[in-house]
Protein backbone atom coordinates (compact mmCIF):
# COMPACT_ATOMS: atom_id res chain seq x y z
CA UNK A 1 0.00 0.00 0.00
CA UNK A 2 1.42 3.33 -0.17
CA UNK A 3 1.09 5.49 2.41
CA UNK A 4 -1.53 8.47 2.27
CA UNK A 5 0.89 10.62 3.25
CA UNK A 6 4.45 11.41 3.28
CA UNK A 7 6.64 10.16 5.75
CA UNK A 8 7.25 13.00 8.17
CA UNK A 9 4.28 15.51 6.82
CA UNK A 10 1.85 17.03 9.07
CA UNK A 11 -0.99 15.35 7.93
CA UNK A 12 -4.58 15.50 10.33
CA UNK A 13 -6.46 12.61 10.84
CA UNK A 14 -9.06 13.40 8.51
CA UNK A 15 -6.67 13.33 6.00
CA UNK A 16 -5.26 10.17 7.00
CA UNK A 17 -8.37 8.52 7.24
CA UNK A 18 -9.22 9.87 3.92
CA UNK A 19 -6.17 8.47 2.27
CA UNK A 20 -6.63 4.91 3.97
CA UNK A 21 -10.31 4.51 2.96
CA UNK A 22 -9.38 5.41 -0.45
CA UNK A 23 -7.14 2.68 -0.96
CA UNK A 24 -9.59 0.49 0.65
CA UNK A 25 -12.28 1.44 -1.47
CA UNK A 26 -9.86 0.83 -4.80
CA UNK A 27 -8.73 -2.61 -3.10
CA UNK A 28 -13.17 -3.41 -3.04
CA UNK A 29 -13.73 -3.39 0.56
CA UNK A 30 -17.23 -3.10 1.11
CA UNK A 31 -17.02 -0.85 3.53
CA UNK A 32 -13.66 0.57 3.43
CA UNK A 33 -14.52 4.11 5.01
CA UNK A 34 -16.09 1.90 8.67
CA UNK A 35 -12.98 -0.14 8.12
CA UNK A 36 -10.05 2.14 8.11
CA UNK A 37 -11.95 4.54 11.04
CA UNK A 38 -11.80 0.74 13.24
CA UNK A 39 -8.22 -0.06 12.29
CA UNK A 40 -7.11 3.52 12.98
CA UNK A 41 -8.82 3.46 16.90
CA UNK A 42 -7.17 0.03 16.84
CA UNK A 43 -3.57 1.27 15.84
CA UNK A 44 -3.89 4.29 17.62
CA UNK A 45 -6.05 2.03 20.55
CA UNK A 46 -8.54 4.86 20.70
CA UNK A 47 -12.54 3.90 20.60
CA UNK A 48 -14.18 4.71 17.18
CA UNK A 49 -15.79 7.52 19.00
CA UNK A 50 -12.55 9.11 20.29
CA UNK A 51 -10.89 8.48 17.14
CA UNK A 52 -13.79 10.50 14.95
CA UNK A 53 -14.19 13.47 17.77
CA UNK A 54 -10.18 13.38 17.36
CA UNK A 55 -10.35 14.26 13.63
CA UNK A 56 -13.61 16.43 13.98
CA UNK A 57 -11.30 18.55 16.18
CA UNK A 58 -8.60 18.79 13.35
CA UNK A 59 -5.82 16.80 15.65
CA UNK A 60 -2.64 15.69 13.50
CA UNK A 61 -2.02 12.44 12.72
CA UNK A 62 0.74 10.47 14.80
CA UNK A 63 4.67 11.03 13.42
CA UNK A 64 4.92 7.50 13.18
CA UNK A 65 2.27 5.13 11.35
CA UNK A 66 3.51 2.52 10.56
CA UNK A 67 1.51 0.01 11.94
CA UNK A 68 -1.65 1.69 10.83
CA UNK A 69 0.05 1.57 7.21
CA UNK A 70 0.79 -2.10 7.83
CA UNK A 71 -3.18 -2.76 9.05
CA UNK A 72 -4.63 -1.10 6.04
CA UNK A 73 -2.17 -2.93 3.53
CA UNK A 74 -3.37 -5.69 5.00
CA UNK A 75 -6.64 -4.97 5.20
CA UNK A 76 -6.46 -4.24 1.08
CA UNK A 77 -5.56 -8.02 0.40
CA UNK A 78 -8.85 -8.91 1.79
CA UNK A 79 -7.96 -10.09 4.91
CA UNK A 80 -10.41 -10.18 7.31
CA UNK A 81 -10.88 -6.72 9.64
CA UNK A 82 -11.29 -9.14 12.74
CA UNK A 83 -8.27 -11.03 12.22
CA UNK A 84 -6.54 -7.63 11.98
CA UNK A 85 -7.99 -6.37 14.90
CA UNK A 86 -8.57 -9.91 16.71
CA UNK A 87 -11.88 -9.42 17.92
CA UNK A 88 -15.80 -9.76 16.65
CA UNK A 89 -18.70 -8.03 18.24
CA UNK A 90 -21.36 -10.14 18.88
CA UNK A 91 -24.68 -8.85 20.44
CA UNK A 92 -23.21 -7.55 23.69
CA UNK A 93 -19.82 -9.57 23.28
CA UNK A 94 -16.11 -8.81 21.83
CA UNK A 95 -15.23 -12.29 21.09
CA UNK A 96 -11.62 -13.19 19.96
CA UNK A 97 -10.84 -14.38 16.57
CA UNK A 98 -8.15 -15.33 14.17
CA UNK A 99 -7.07 -17.77 11.75
CA UNK A 100 -8.80 -21.24 11.89
CA UNK A 101 -12.26 -19.96 13.80
CA UNK A 102 -14.92 -18.65 11.87
CA UNK A 103 -16.02 -15.21 12.17
CA UNK A 104 -19.07 -14.47 13.88
CA UNK A 105 -21.53 -12.52 11.49
CA UNK A 106 -24.49 -9.87 12.56
CA UNK A 107 -26.97 -12.07 10.63
CA UNK A 108 -26.38 -15.03 13.52
CA UNK A 109 -27.40 -12.85 15.93
CA UNK A 110 -30.72 -13.50 15.16
CA UNK A 111 -30.21 -16.99 15.04
CA UNK A 112 -29.44 -16.33 19.00
CA UNK A 113 -32.53 -14.51 19.60
CA UNK A 114 -34.50 -17.49 18.84
CA UNK A 115 -32.58 -19.53 21.06
CA UNK A 116 -32.75 -17.05 23.94
CA UNK A 117 -36.28 -16.68 23.27
CA UNK A 118 -36.86 -20.24 23.12
CA UNK A 119 -34.59 -20.87 26.67
CA UNK A 120 -36.75 -18.14 28.50
CA UNK A 121 -39.86 -19.64 27.44
CA UNK A 122 -38.95 -22.52 29.00
CA UNK A 123 -40.52 -23.12 32.94
CA UNK A 124 -37.38 -24.80 34.04
CA UNK A 125 -35.25 -23.43 36.84
CA UNK A 126 -32.21 -24.16 35.07
CA UNK A 127 -32.86 -24.88 30.97
CA UNK A 128 -30.68 -26.27 29.53
CA UNK A 129 -28.99 -25.57 26.20
CA UNK A 130 -26.54 -27.08 23.88
CA UNK A 131 -24.50 -25.39 21.03
CA UNK A 132 -23.35 -27.65 18.45
CA UNK A 133 -19.94 -26.99 16.24
CA UNK A 134 -19.81 -23.54 18.45
CA UNK A 135 -16.45 -22.30 16.97
CA UNK A 136 -15.58 -19.36 18.69
CA UNK A 137 -18.50 -19.42 21.40
CA UNK A 138 -20.56 -17.03 19.99
CA UNK A 139 -24.38 -18.66 20.44
CA UNK A 140 -23.24 -20.44 23.52
CA UNK A 141 -22.04 -17.34 25.23
CA UNK A 142 -24.84 -15.40 24.22
CA UNK A 143 -27.34 -17.92 25.47
CA UNK A 144 -25.32 -18.06 28.67
CA UNK A 145 -25.06 -14.25 29.38
CA UNK A 146 -28.17 -13.77 28.75
CA UNK A 147 -29.89 -16.33 30.32
CA UNK A 148 -27.84 -16.59 33.21
CA UNK A 149 -29.89 -19.58 34.84
CA UNK A 150 -29.20 -22.11 31.85
CA UNK A 151 -27.01 -24.84 31.80
CA UNK A 152 -25.11 -23.96 28.80
CA UNK A 153 -22.58 -26.90 27.20
CA UNK A 154 -21.06 -26.35 23.65
CA UNK A 155 -18.86 -28.89 21.36
CA UNK A 156 -16.57 -27.99 18.79
CA UNK A 157 -14.97 -30.68 16.77
CA UNK A 158 -12.18 -28.62 15.02
CA UNK A 159 -8.90 -28.04 16.98
CA UNK A 160 -8.55 -24.50 16.14
CA UNK A 161 -11.62 -23.29 16.54
CA UNK A 162 -11.22 -24.80 20.27
CA UNK A 163 -8.62 -22.66 21.09
CA UNK A 164 -10.64 -19.74 20.44
CA UNK A 165 -13.42 -20.77 22.37
CA UNK A 166 -11.87 -22.07 24.98
CA UNK A 167 -10.33 -18.01 24.98
CA UNK A 168 -14.01 -16.73 25.02
CA UNK A 169 -15.36 -18.96 27.63
CA UNK A 170 -12.83 -18.22 29.87
CA UNK A 171 -13.52 -14.39 29.55
CA UNK A 172 -17.06 -14.37 29.64
CA UNK A 173 -18.92 -17.28 30.88
CA UNK A 174 -16.64 -19.91 32.42
CA UNK A 175 -19.82 -22.01 33.26
CA UNK A 176 -20.14 -22.81 30.04
CA UNK A 177 -19.09 -26.42 29.42
CA UNK A 178 -16.95 -26.80 26.80
CA UNK A 179 -16.33 -29.97 24.83
CA UNK A 180 -13.85 -30.93 22.07
CA UNK A 181 -16.09 -33.89 20.16
CA UNK A 182 -17.45 -34.98 17.84
CA UNK A 183 -20.79 -33.87 16.82
CA UNK A 184 -23.01 -36.89 16.34
CA UNK A 185 -21.37 -38.08 19.51
CA UNK A 186 -21.63 -35.08 21.62
CA UNK A 187 -22.94 -34.91 25.38
CA UNK A 188 -25.24 -38.30 25.34
CA UNK A 189 -25.47 -38.16 29.37
CA UNK A 190 -28.14 -35.13 28.20
CA UNK A 191 -30.06 -37.22 26.09
CA UNK A 192 -33.73 -36.04 26.61
CA UNK A 193 -32.99 -33.61 28.70
CA UNK A 194 -31.84 -30.25 26.81
CA UNK A 195 -34.13 -27.32 26.44
CA UNK A 196 -32.58 -26.13 23.41
CA UNK A 197 -30.33 -26.92 20.79
CA UNK A 198 -28.49 -24.23 18.59
CA UNK A 199 -26.33 -24.65 16.00
CA UNK A 200 -24.87 -22.67 12.69
CA UNK A 201 -23.53 -25.60 11.19
CA UNK A 202 -21.60 -25.38 7.72
CA UNK A 203 -23.74 -24.81 4.77
CA UNK A 204 -22.23 -24.00 1.82
CA UNK A 205 -22.91 -26.33 -0.76
CA UNK A 206 -19.68 -28.46 -1.75
CA UNK A 207 -19.25 -26.82 -5.54
CA UNK A 208 -20.17 -23.47 -4.85
CA UNK A 209 -17.83 -20.52 -4.45
CA UNK A 210 -17.83 -17.73 -1.87
CA UNK A 211 -17.64 -14.65 -3.39
CA UNK A 212 -15.67 -12.55 -0.74
CA UNK A 213 -12.18 -13.04 0.13
CA UNK A 214 -12.68 -12.58 3.45
CA UNK A 215 -14.51 -15.71 3.44
CA UNK A 216 -13.05 -17.84 0.87
CA UNK A 217 -9.76 -17.51 1.62
CA UNK A 218 -9.39 -17.13 5.25
CA UNK A 219 -12.82 -18.99 6.94
CA UNK A 220 -12.00 -22.19 7.79
CA UNK A 221 -13.33 -24.64 5.40
CA UNK A 222 -14.29 -26.78 7.98
CA UNK A 223 -16.73 -24.40 9.18
CA UNK A 224 -18.12 -23.13 5.37
CA UNK A 225 -18.93 -26.60 3.36
CA UNK A 226 -21.98 -29.01 3.98
CA UNK A 227 -21.75 -31.92 0.92
CA UNK A 228 -23.10 -32.06 -2.19
CA UNK A 229 -25.84 -29.92 -1.43
CA UNK A 230 -24.73 -27.99 1.52
CA UNK A 231 -27.55 -29.94 4.31
CA UNK A 232 -25.01 -32.85 5.44
CA UNK A 233 -24.31 -31.68 8.83
CA UNK A 234 -27.90 -30.33 8.83
CA UNK A 235 -28.99 -34.14 8.86
CA UNK A 236 -26.04 -35.16 11.45
CA UNK A 237 -28.33 -32.10 13.51
CA UNK A 238 -31.44 -33.27 13.00
CA UNK A 239 -30.31 -37.52 14.70
CA UNK A 240 -28.48 -35.61 17.67
CA UNK A 241 -31.31 -33.24 18.12
CA UNK A 242 -34.12 -36.13 18.32
CA UNK A 243 -31.78 -37.64 20.91
CA UNK A 244 -30.47 -34.64 22.88
CA UNK A 245 -33.96 -32.78 23.18
CA UNK A 246 -36.69 -33.32 25.33
CA UNK A 247 -39.98 -33.28 24.12
CA UNK A 248 -41.20 -30.19 23.42
CA UNK A 249 -37.53 -29.06 23.17
CA UNK A 250 -36.81 -26.40 19.92
CA UNK A 251 -34.44 -26.90 17.48
CA UNK A 252 -32.36 -23.82 15.71
CA UNK A 253 -30.54 -24.43 12.99
CA UNK A 254 -28.85 -21.19 10.54
CA UNK A 255 -28.37 -21.63 7.20
CA UNK A 256 -28.32 -20.30 3.78
CA UNK A 257 -30.68 -18.00 2.51
CA UNK A 258 -32.24 -20.64 -0.15
CA UNK A 259 -31.98 -23.45 2.07
CA UNK A 260 -35.54 -23.14 4.33
CA UNK A 261 -37.47 -25.27 2.08
CA UNK A 262 -34.82 -28.25 2.03
CA UNK A 263 -34.21 -28.29 5.28
CA UNK A 264 -38.52 -28.29 6.36
CA UNK A 265 -38.89 -31.24 4.10
CA UNK A 266 -36.04 -32.75 6.01
CA UNK A 267 -36.99 -32.05 9.14
CA UNK A 268 -40.75 -33.01 8.49
CA UNK A 269 -39.68 -36.15 7.14
CA UNK A 270 -37.69 -36.97 10.46
CA UNK A 271 -40.44 -36.48 12.64
CA UNK A 272 -39.72 -33.26 13.56
CA UNK A 273 -43.19 -30.72 14.28
CA UNK A 274 -43.59 -27.00 13.79
CA UNK A 275 -41.05 -26.79 11.38
CA UNK A 276 -40.96 -22.54 10.87
CA UNK A 277 -38.18 -20.98 8.31
CA UNK A 278 -37.32 -17.15 9.98
CA UNK A 279 -36.14 -13.93 8.47
CA UNK A 280 -32.93 -12.03 9.05
CA UNK A 281 -32.86 -8.57 9.08
CA UNK A 282 -31.96 -7.76 5.41
CA UNK A 283 -35.04 -9.84 5.05
CA UNK A 284 -33.52 -13.64 3.76
CA UNK A 285 -34.44 -16.47 5.19
CA UNK A 286 -31.46 -17.47 7.75
CA UNK A 287 -32.80 -20.08 10.16
CA UNK A 288 -35.21 -22.89 10.75
CA UNK A 289 -36.65 -23.72 13.95
CA UNK A 290 -38.28 -27.05 14.84
CA UNK A 291 -40.22 -28.62 18.17
CA UNK A 292 -39.00 -31.78 19.18
CA UNK A 293 -42.18 -34.53 19.38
Amino acid sequence: MTSPHAPGSPADLSALLRGATATLAAAGVPTPDVDAELLAAHALSLTRGELLAAALRGDRAPEDTATFDELIRRRATREPLQHLTGVAPFRHLELRVGPGVFVPRPETEMVAQLAIDALRAMPDAEPIAVDLGTGSGALALAMATEVPQARVHAAENAVDAYIWAKENVATHAPQVRLAFIDLADAFPELDGTVAVLVSNPPYVPDAAIPRDPEVRLWDPPSALYGGEDGLDVVRVLSDVGLRLLRSGGTLVIEHGEWQGAPIRALLDAAGWRACATHPDLTLRDRATTAVRP
